[in-house]
């Protein structure tokens, strides 16, 4: 990497994936990495680090602390724990009801609109991917243990693709395992 980055870039590294340089030295950069929920020292000539968003460096003394990191992740982290990400339901279901109705006519049938029922589905999905991505940072799990509980979470998710038919775009729906092999 010839140009020097600055605090606050984001870069690609092969080995730990996408992370922010969050201090810098004369010859390398401490750059805090998601997937290892921690900081690596990279050298600055390290050729197969990638910038995916460069910040120039500055050239003052300004020092940034544990816990300026610290509290720059925690706002990040609030941020994005409170978007809820905006999944449009397909039109033909709008407005639309689910009507429940046992097996037994003397009993009573249950309606729900069907946008209540797609934003149920909707929680569902965003928390499996919550638990996936917990899972993949675990510090203490074996890679066995994580591919196993990831084989769960796929199988959970073969498992309500019966609702995609409610999702307007398929990008948002689920993907279980594939039966092709």
């Amino acid at each position: 990497m010839s140009t020097a980055l600055g605090i606050g870039s984001r870069v690609d590294h092969p080995s730990f994936g996408k992370g922010v340089v969050v201090d810098t030295a004369l010859e390398f950069y401490i750059i805090w990495f998601k997937s290892q929920q921690a900081t690596k020292s990279i050298s600055k000539d390290y050729a197969d680090l990638k910038t995916l968003e460069q910040v120039e460096g500055t050239t003052g003394n300004e020092t940034i602390t544990i816990a300026d990191i610290e509290q720059a992740l925690s706002n990040i982290l609030d941020q994005r724990l409170h978007d809820t990400q905006m999944v449009p339901i397909g039109p033909r279901w709008r407005r639309g009801n689910m009507i429940l109705k046992p097996g037994d006519a003397t009993l009573a049938s249950k309606e729900v609109p069907i946008e209540t029922f797609f934003h149920k589905i909707v929680m569902v999905r965003d928390r499996l991917r919550v638990m996936e991505q917990k899972i993949n940072a675990h510090k203490v799990m074996t890679d066995d243990e994580k591919v196993d509980l990831q084989q769960y979470i796929t199988a959970i998710y073969g498992s309500l693709t019966t609702f995609n038919v409610l999702f307007k775009e398929t990008h948002h729906q689920f993907k279980g395992m594939s039966t092709k092999d």
